[in-house]
């Protein structure tokens, strides 16, 4: 063979590949153009025929056909003379069963056409990247002793033209950069943005895992909106999904004539709930498939992490499904040994690979120990969405303030358990779809009560132990539900209660990010303190957030009632001035400007088990946050 027909792969990427431990199949398998031609590489064990058609050669089967490998390992090869980067192709292939032929997308494709097209495309993915300072210090920005303020996105939703078409990576890039430092965001975090064919989809039903959807751009486009993000001190986080894909025919269903990457068992291969085909994680060739597509966003696109989607459908084999239609484990068990498996590989290999990164698992049960390392029997995740303290607070919030004190210990029951994972707090895109109601549509009371309600929401969460999400739209108390077929309505946002609440939510973030209290020991009980937390009959919450630093100490005070409490006594841990440097109530956040004036003097007067208490005026439907000024002398 020439340089030019010369195989990529080694016999120790096919040892590693059928041990389900390759983690770089992106550099073997797909499309990759050389000088003359295109090499192309495809796993299929069950086809007896393959070739690769296209706008090269006329999309002609049979014309440019691929060899099997004389190794057993299912993988097909061949150079391809005149297939250049940017031409479309697909896999056309007969399989050894029956009379089965198709044409399929190929699943380690770089690019694909935009929707509605299928087809895939041949790319280079050289690119010049700038944020070569970003990369070096990351680890700092991503550790879980920093802050972490994560804005999720909608790329195909979040601004539009004037038109109403979608912006493009790079327009979106510069956009979205000036929006998210702005508001003083850490991180973004993007719904899925890999290749997809229903947009409704909002990218979670994928047929492209290693190509960014052509909806908005090149994967050099992609790159940029990346790079630039970085380059403005800012995170990307990815929504990835192994949890299931679709049954599009050019897709990875039904992929060589058989059940080559779902099972096919549909007791085990298709979920009902989303109509969609499951990964076969016994499978060692789909579990490097997967392992592959996560660590080729990491490197060949530096994003800083990647949030798992639906990892409690990999985790149970009965996840939505009726008794008779799952197959219990070897055991007689609901959990699926082999995603267990799976998952804990996918996280060593990925931090193995890049330690300065974080993987978060989207999981909605008691599954003990996810983001614990899994030499101690975890999952080996970095962080856990806190599904249960989302769906407790918004319970309670959602309630008219003369029955919360009933309800009290929604908000306090979090803290039993908070500090078992480390949480990530989502106020996610799926809290404001389908019925639900927008964050701000959701608070009860006239208009000024839902606007002081929402307020009062995020700043209790960003007082509260663990990470921050919050989808976009919700920065400013968007009236709608999300729609992902416009845009915001960014015309609320310049004008009160909306204005109020992002000028709120601005400074939130700057104080989050300024006050190591709130998120250096936000994994671990030293960081917490309550200081009031039975008093249900006011619906009033105090507790103080600390640092490593002893005088790096925050007092917060949450008045869930409309009505103002003057007086109100609450011990502190030392004397002096406590100065007041957020409050949800000021006028210029739409509040009714009452407060403290700025500073309050702690008195030698017990309360709550500290010598020293503070005589607070507590705004109505509002959160206050204090600290002890420096002492001088």
């Amino acid at each position: 063979m020439t340089d030019q027909t010369a195989s990529r792969l080694t016999d120790r990427d096919v040892y590693l590949f059928k041990e389900g431990s390759h983690s770089t199949l992106y550099e073997k398998l797909g499309a990759f153009p050389l000088d003359t031609g295109t090499w192309f590489a495809v796993w299929a064990p069950n086809a007896a025929e393959i070739s690769i058609i296209g706008d090269f050669n006329g999309w002609e089967a049979g014309r440019d056909s691929l060899q099997a490998r004389p190794d057993e390992s299912g993988i097909w090869e061949g150079f391809v003379a005149g297939a250049r980067a940017g031409h479309l192709y697909k896999i056309h292939l007969r399989s050894h069963y029956g009379d089965y032929r198709a044409d399929k997308g190929d699943p380690f494709a770089v690019a694909w056409e935009e929707p509605p097209g299928t087809s895939s495309k041949i790319a280079d993915l050289s690119y010049q990247w700038g944020d070569a300072e970003w990369m070096r210090t990351r680890g700092a920005h991503n550790a879980l002793t920093s802050p972490m303020s994560v804005y999720e996105v909608h790329a195909g939703s979040w601004q539009r033209d004037a038109d109403g078409a979608w912006l493009g990576y790079r327009e979106l890039a510069h956009r979205l950069a000036d929006y998210v430092e702005s508001t003083g965001f850490t991180h973004v975090e993007l719904l899925p943005v890999m290749e997809h064919p229903f947009y409704g989809s909002w990218g979670y039903q994928c047929t492209g895992y290693f190509a960014p959807t052509a909806r908005y751009g090149t994967p050099q486009d992609f790159m940029y909106l990346v790079d630039h993000l970085h380059q403005r001190g800012i995170g990307v986080i990815l929504d990835w999904v192994p949890s299931h894909f679709p049954g599009d025919l050019h897709g990875l269903a039904f992929f060589d004539g058989t059940h080559l990457y779902e099972h096919a068992d549909r007791r085990q291969g298709f979920q009902p709930e989303w109509s969609s085909y499951l990964f076969n994680y016994g499978r060692n060739e789909v579990r490097a498939f997967l392992l592959s597509s996560a660590q080729f966003w990491l490197d060949r696109y530096h994003v800083d992490g990647i949030r798992v989607d639906a990892v409690a459908s990999m985790l149970y084999l009965d996840y939505a499904r009726k008794d008779g239609e799952w197959i219990p484990n070897e055991h007689g068990g609901r959990e699926n040994l082999a995603a267990v498996d799976f998952l804990r590989k996918l996280n060593a290999s990925v931090y193995a690979a890049h330690p300065d990164v974080q993987i978060i698992a989207e999981e909605s049960t008691a599954w003990p120990m996810v983001s614990r390392p899994a030499y101690l029997g975890g999952l080996g995740f970095g962080m856990k969405w806190n599904m249960g303290w989302m769906h407790d607070t918004l319970d309670y919030l959602e309630k008219d303030p003369i029955h919360r004190k009933y309800h009290h210990d929604q908000l306090t029951f979090s803290l039993w358990y908070a500090f078992n994972e480390n949480f990530l707090l989502p106020l996610s895109h799926d809290e404001v779809v389908y019925g639900k109601r927008s964050l701000l549509g959701k608070m009860p009371g006239d208009d000024w009560q839902k606007a002081a309600n929402l307020r009062l929401a995020l700043g209790y969460m960003y007082a509260h132990p663990g990470k921050k999400l919050l989808f976009m739209g919700g920065e400013f108390g968007q009236w709608q539900e999300w729609d992902h077929e416009r845009a915001l309505h960014w015309d609320q946002s310049a004008t009160m209660p909306h204005a109020g609440i992002r000028h709120w939510m601005s400074d939130l973030n700057a104080g989050y990010r300024s006050h190591a209290a709130l998120h250096r020991l936000d994994f671990t009980a030293d960081g917490f303190e309550w200081v009031d937390v039975h008093n249900s009959q006011d619906s009033v919450l105090a507790f103080l957030r600390k640092s490593d630093e002893p005088q790096e100490t925050i007092l917060v005070v949450c008045n869930f009632t409309p009505m103002p409490r003057e007086n109100y006594r609450l011990g502190v841990p030392s004397p002096g001035v406590w100065r007041e440097f957020l409050n949800s109530d000021a006028q210029h956040y739409g509040g009714s400007g009452m407060g403290n004036l700025g500073a309050v003097e702690a008195s030698p007067v017990p309360a709550h088990g500290h010598y020293h208490s503070l005589a607070l005026t507590l705004p109505p439907l509002a959160v206050l946050y204090l600290t002890p000024e420096p002492r001088t002398g």
